[in-house]
């Protein structure tokens, strides 16, 4: 059985051809490009280019040929020869709109604005009823700047064709593209006043709350829900009216009747209800926390498994500080919608944000499953490893991303660091060290660990050690010159080195960028100023260091006793 669009051709071809005498030349033509059309039909452009060039050169006068070759070579992308053709058609038969409708078309896919505007006026006048021309020409004028021909042509459009909303809605368009903001909302309630559009009273209400006109704004919502009472632009702009003069009694009941809506799509809801989430005060959530709870779960319950209404769920929930109730709309979007990317991503994030490094865990892995390009996910499932103290599943991971991605230099680079931070807390400094190297070898700069690894390599002391340390700490603080942590690790390696007199002004400038933040720090700094026999300030350190401890500086009292003893103070 033949396609219909192949029956629908060979019609259109009959058509054309029942516009020349029935003579057997004729017949004989017919059936050549009936042929050809079927060829071309089927996409072979070729085929159908060397049936139709032979029937113009026997039937020159064919221009329905004619006509037909020219779309071939269109097809075949010689822009050229099918100019010619369709010209040649169009010289045979000007009475016939395709043809010149056709040439028109090529000239403006070949960039010639000023032919095709001409081939459309003409065409207008031949075929005053052909409503397409005047919307094509009206898009014309206005893409060259010709806005006042644009405008006359919408004007004869509502002549000939009467008035209507989308001539209404195209001529204010066009008058604000002309900068002429009050003539365009003075067409739309001319309009208005004959005709009534929910369409148009929601953009004349836009219009009246832009200038702060809230009671004519309400006015014109009022007469497009009369008209349309779940029309849902005017729902959510009534809303947002009673929103802004903080009529919040009659904003959550119109909210409330606009998502619940099961006709509208649930993105839009869900796209404003994210806006008012993240962009309004943690306070209006709060003080309004009932309501606002109402309107999420009846979007909830006329969309429960749409992963933009669960994702706006678990954002408002744990916005609001309830994050059990998070999770859940969160765990229900990734178990609902496996195939959503940023369904695993809002669940793995929350489940780091939240500390819970057991899900975390878990979770990571099972999206990776889901999305095995997606090796970030084993690296979030790795931090809930570590934070569990369970080191060999964090190297494991490091390892299969080094295997999985060698040369994504900035996965690998991530997995080396991770690694000789983990070997460092097993006790494993080779290793470490190692790991470390091979960071550096694909980013000799990565500062993160030039300061790991220039402060870990301090620690082992020894003069080449620290020589080596000295030169990684101090790429770091040219780097982050206001990085409190680089600065500690370099002013300590001095320190280290025996130069407390060089170190003093890195501890001190450490202190003005967050260094009374870090008890280690402070120790440090106390340290240096006990060298240079500033007790007095170093013990001041050292008591801010206790009351702050807490652990993180071992044996921190018995410490400053010795220190204590030992200037006999």
């Amino acid at each position: 059985m033949k396609k219909l669009s192949e029956i629908l051709t060979v019609l259109a071809v009959a058509a054309v051809m029942s516009w020349h005498p029935a003579s057997a030349q004729s017949r004989n033509d017919s059936n050549v490009i009936v042929s050809a059309v079927s060829e071309y039909n089927q996409g072979h452009y070729e085929n159908a280019e060397a049936m139709l060039s032979i029937c113009v050169e026997d039937y020159p006068d064919n221009d329905a040929a004619w006509y037909y070759l020219g779309l071939c070579h269109f097809a075949l992308q010689d822009a050229d020869m099918a100019e010619h053709c369709l010209s040649r058609a169009a010289e045979l038969d000007p009475s016939n709109f395709w043809y010149r409708y056709r040439l028109a078309g090529l000239y403006a896919m070949t960039g010639r604005g000023e032919l095709t505007v001409g081939m459309y006026e003409k065409l207008l006048e031949d075929f005053p009823k052909k409503s397409e021309l005047y919307y094509d020409l009206v898009e014309m004028y206005s893409a060259k700047g010709e806005n006042q021909k644009a405008l006359d042509t919408l004007n004869e459009i509502e002549t000939v064709f009467g008035m209507t909303e989308s001539i209404a809605m195209y001529r204010f368009n066009l008058l604000m593209r002309m900068d002429r903001k009050e003539e365009a909302y003075r067409s739309l309630e001319e309009y208005n006043s004959r005709y009534s559009s929910p369409f148009v009273l929601v953009t004349l209400a836009e219009y009246e709350l832009s200038t702060y006109n809230d009671s004519t704004a309400l006015a014109y919502y009022n007469e497009a829900l009369d008209l349309a009472p779940d029309y849902s632009p005017a729902l959510l702009g009534k809303a947002e009216t009673f929103r802004m003069t903080r009529r919040y009694d009659d904003y959550f009941t119109i909210l409330e009747k606009y998502v619940s809506n099961p006709n509208d799509r649930a993105k839009s809801k869900t796209d404003y209800l994210m806006a008012v989430v993240q962009g309004t005060s943690p306070d209006f959530l709060k003080t309004f926390s009932s309501r606002m709870d109402k309107v999420v779960d009846a979007t909830l319950e006329v969309h429960p498994l749409d992963s933009g209404a669960l994702r706006m769920a678990g954002a408002y929930y744990y916005t609001t500080g309830r994050k059990e109730v998070a999770k859940q709309h969160f765990m229900t979007n990734a178990k609902a919608n496996p195939t959503s990317l940023v369904a695993s991503i809002d669940l793995v994030e929350y489940l780091m944000y939240s500390g819970d490094w057991v899900d975390l865990s878990v979770e990571g892995r099972k999206a990776y499953m889901r999305f095995p390009q997606e090796t970030a996910f084993l690296e979030m499932a790795s931090v809930g490893d570590y934070n569990l103290g369970d080191y060999e599943s964090v190297l494991d991971v490091c390892r299969e991303i080094v295997v999985l991605a060698p040369t994504d230099s900035s996965k690998t680079l991530r997995a080396w660091s991770t690694m000789g931070d983990v070997y460092h807390a097993l006790g494993d400094s080779k290793n470490a060290f190692k790991a470390y190297e091979k960071a550096l070898d694909v980013n000799p700069d990565y500062v993160y660990v030039l300061n790991n690894y220039a402060y870990f390599l301090s620690q082992k002391g020894g003069k080449s050690k620290l020589k080596k340390a000295y030169k990684m700490s101090r790429k770091t603080i040219e780097a982050e010159p206001d990085n409190a942590t680089y600065l500690d690790t370099f002013g300590w390696i001095l320190y280290l080195m025996g130069k407390p007199e060089e170190a003093k002004p890195h501890f001190k400038k450490a202190m003005l960028y967050g260094g009374k933040d870090s008890v280690v720090i402070m120790d440090h700094y106390a340290e240096v100023l006990y060298a240079l026999g500033e007790y007095d300030r170093a013990f001041v350190y050292w008591n801010n260091v206790r009351l702050k401890n807490n652990g993180e500086i071992p044996d921190l009292d018995e410490k400053i006793r010795k220190r204590k003893d030992a200037i006999k103070k």
